[in-house]
């Protein structure tokens, strides 16, 4: 009986058949997730550069303020006999000068005041505009007493004591309201120092109290000028 056919397996052939070489190793993961630490670091930076943007227009409100308070309560104080030893403003300049800075002052808080909430996403107007109506209302009420007062006898010196001290309580107040607002501390740090002023003034009597509130107030004001921009210029760096 012949032989019945050998055919010989190439072991190489028996491997290539059955034993494949494995997989190269997979390439490691081009994007791997996101350190949790630094992606809150990164959205409270922006948040805060957002923040800075929005509230960029505060430091020249501090500035318009600071120069009106000194401008207008040297204007006053030079304005009262034994008031500036140096040279005096007729008193008629002096008030109507004051009233100016004010007003103006007034309406700058009125309009940045819905210029910053305007700016807040998903913010509803109504806080800002009722924050910036607040300061011409309680302008206009504060000046409406005092007229009434002076109608009922209020000397023209204790009128130099009462509108002063009245504006600086008003400021101060809605300071306060700003700070809460948009929780800003340099405006809780001036309302604080505009309510101190305010109540203690009188006590210099008059005209001192004006000098009291141009350098405690106007030099408040333009030292929170200069600290606020240059924290919003560090925050937005």
């Amino acid at each position: 009986m012949p032989d019945s056919p050998h055919h010989d397996h190439d072991p190489q052939d028996h491997d290539s058949h059955h034993d494949p070489d494995p997989d190269p190793d997979p390439d490691p993961d081009p994007d791997p997730d996101p350190d949790p630490a630094e992606m809150l670091a990164l959205l409270e930076q922006q948040e805060r550069r957002v923040d800075a943007t929005l509230l960029s227009p505060v430091p020249w409100l501090y500035a318009i303020w600071g120069i009106a308070w000194l401008v207008g309560f040297l204007l006053l104080w030079s304005g009262w006999p034994g008031g500036n030893p140096w040279f005096s403003v007729p008193l008629p300049i002096a008030g109507i000068s004051f009233g100016v800075l004010i007003l103006g002052s007034i309406v700058a808080s009125a309009v940045i005041g819905m210029r910053i909430n305007a700016g807040v996403r998903g913010a509803s107007d109504f806080p800002g505009a009722v924050y910036g109506i607040s300061w011409s209302a309680s302008g206009f009420a504060f000046a409406l007493l005092g007229m009434g007062l002076i109608s009922n006898g209020l000397s023209p010196e204790l009128a130099s004591v009462y509108f002063p001290s009245a504006y600086a309580l008003m400021a101060g107040t809605l300071y306060f309201a700003g700070a809460a607002l948009w929780r800003d501390k340099s405006q809780l740090a001036l309302g604080i120092v505009l309510l101190v002023l305010g109540s203690v003034a009188p006590f210099f009597g008059q005209p001192t109290n004006n000098l009291v509130m141009a350098l405690g107030g106007g030099g408040a004001f333009l030292v929170g000028a200069g600290i606020m921009a240059a924290r919003l210029r560090r925050t937005g760096s």
